[in-house]
Order: structure tokens, then sequence, then C-alpha cells
């Protein structure tokens, strides 16, 4: 018998099981009863990514991707400012980290994955120039000014802005964020619409039903709420087990932004897979985006608020690797067309920015 149900049963489940597994964490925190809370985390993270597929169905595209990727930005904005509050000044670097962490594996691990996957299927997949080039300018110009520009600045000596320039460039972020998302939305929409869409059954396939799109955007925020209060259970373990390896505390901020980015680039994976190269690219490009465009911010509103010292600028290290990313990228999405080579450059730099991590 059918089942009546607008959506698949674990959609449901997961986040009323997340929110469970959080009451439970009031009655103690044992080492067994932590791996059920990060099974109910990553649960509630491949939820509230199908449900705003769901939505993102039901308004088209390029809508759709948009939706996404604030989606899953707003989930890792609300972690950051969450282990910020808790924490106190000692997370001022957290940030920089999850954010640059994002930009690196969204660039060099989620694009490189897509295109490896593509070019291994299809030989070689095409997609719309105008789109990818607007969003790599976009996204170059808010990189440099928030993870590289803080360490030239000479008002106060240091990888930080003081509060003046901090809140102008929260502003300026915005207002490329802002002045990305009219375009791709508004103005020049189809520069963002994929190419490759003609015979494809899955861009054709029916669209929700409204019940079902209203349905999944109610629990859409109920695993927004699990995810972050789940994350915030796990975070003292997460930071406890990479002292205890020795690893940098830089290797927080790149495991949260792979909790984060893990159903997105899932997503942008299952498009490539079935040659919708543009909808990967939307997704990637334009999650980027929306993790700094809107993380940065959101970040400086708190820095204002407490007083604290928010450290933005990036160690030379890095800011040769993601200068090279934007760079790699730039190039391998310059004509419009791409093969496997251009997915292995990509993930052996992913790779490099991996180890150097761990191993810096």
């Amino acid at each position: 018998m059918k089942s009546s149900l607008p959506l698949p049963l674990w959609t449901i489940a997961a986040p009323i099981l997340a929110w469970l597994l959080f009451a439970g964490t009031k009655l103690g925190n044992s080492g067994a009863y932590l791996l059920l809370v990060a099974a109910g985390l990553i649960g509630a993270v491949l939820s509230a990514v199908h449900h705003a597929e769901v939505v993102a169905h039901r308004v088209g595209e390029p809508f759709g991707t948009l939706v996404l990727a604030v989606a899953i930005t707003v989930i890792e904005v609300a972690l950051i400012v969450s282990l910020m509050l808790a924490g106190g000044p000692e997370t001022t670097a957290l940030a920089r980290d999850t954010v640059f962490a994002a930009v690196m594996i969204i660039l060099n691990g989620i694009v490189g994955l897509c295109l490896l996957m593509g070019g291994v299927r299809f030989r070689e997949q095409a997609f719309g120039l105008h789109g990818v080039s607007a969003s790599l300018a976009t996204l170059a110009a808010i990189v440099v000014l928030t993870l590289i520009l803080p360490n030239y600045t000479v008002s106060d000596p240091g990888p930080v802005y003081v509060p003046s320039q901090l809140a102008f460039i929260a502003m300026v972020s915005l207002v490329l964020y802002g002045t990305f998302v009219f375009v791709q939305a508004v103005r020049h929409r189809d520069y963002f619409l994929p190419a490759g869409a003609l015979g494809n059954e899955e861009v054709h396939a029916a669209a929700p039903t409204t019940r079902a799109a209203s349905l999944s955007a109610l629990l859409l925020l109920t695993c927004l709420g699990a995810v972050v209060l789940l994350a915030k259970v796990l975070a003292p373990t997460i930071e406890t087990a990479v002292a205890t390896v020795g690893a940098p505390k830089a290797l927080v901020g790149v495991i949260i932004a792979g909790v984060v980015l893990l159903p997105e680039g899932l997503a942008a994976l299952r498009a490539a897979r079935v040659d919708r190269l543009q909808t990967s690219l939307n997704l990637a490009l334009g999650s980027a985006l929306a993790s700094i465009g809107l993380t940065i911010p959101a970040v400086a509103i708190v820095s204002l608020a407490t007083g604290w010292t928010l450290t933005l600028g990036i160690d030379i290290k890095s800011s040769v690797l993601l200068l090279l990313s934007l760079f790699v990228t730039s190039l391998s999405l310059a004509t419009g067309r791409t093969t496997v080579l251009q997915g292995v450059v990509l993930l052996v730099i992913f790779a490099v920015y991996l180890f150097t991590t761990v191993v810096p």
C-alpha cells in the first residue's frame, strides 16, 4: 500500500530524533551517547538538505540552488556564532578557519570531484561561462578583502581589522553578495540556467506539491535548529580530539566546514553524475559565496557587539594556497568545457591543503 506521506519517512523522522538526542544530552554525555549525537547530527544535516532541495525544486532554477546555498550557510553561521559566544575570546579565529576551509573544500574538493566524475562518465562537459565568471569574480573580491587584506592594514598591525574597518568590510561583503544574488535571481537569471537541461528527466520531474513544499520548509527550520544545538554539544569533543593528536586548531574549522558542506557536496556530485555541470557549479560556487558573504558580516556583528578582536587574516602559506586555488579554478572554468584533467589538478591542490593543515 502506497504511503500517504508527502515526503520520505526518514526525512521527517531525522529532525525529530535529532531533537530527542539533544534533549538526552541534558542527562549526560558519555562516549557512546556522543556517537549517537554525531549520527543524529549527520541525519539532521542530510534531512535539511533534502527539504531544501524540495523547496528549491518547487521554486525552480536558479532560485533552487540559491535556497540550498543559503540554507547551508545559515547552518554554518549559526554554528560559528554559537561556538564563539560559548567559547569567548579564545574562539575569535574560528570564523576565519571555517570560512577559509569552506572555500578551499568547495573550490578544490567539491568542484574537483564534480569535474573528475563528469569527465570520467561523459569525457567532456559543458556549462555557461557568464554565470560561472560572475561567481568567481565576486568570490575572488570577497575572499581577498576578508581573508588577505587584514594582514596588510596598518591601523592595528596583525591579521585584524579595527572596528571601523571591520564594519566597512562587513557592509562591502553584503553589498557584493546581495548584488550577486540580484544578478543570479533577477537581472541575468538565464546565465545560471543549466545548459543541458533539455531531455533530462531529473530537470523535468514533476514539481512537489504545495503541501510537500510547505512541510519541507517547516522541517528545514526544525533541522537547522537541531544541527546548531547538536554541533554545539559535539564541539568540545572535537576540540579535545584535535588537541590530543597534536593537530593545529585550524583543523577544527576544517571539520566543521566538512560536516556543513557534506550534503551540498553530495547534491553537486549527483548533478554532475547526470551531466548537469551547470547546476553543480551553481551549487558549489553559490555556496562559497554565501558562506563567506554572509558569515563574515554575522561574526563581525558579534565581534563589534562583544568588543572581541576578530582574527581574519590567514597566514602566508594559506594565502598562497588560496590564491593558487582561485587562479587554477578560474583557468579550469575559462573555456566552458571541462575534462578529467581539471578535476585531478584541483583535487591535488585539495590534498596539499589538507596535508599542510595537519602538518603545517
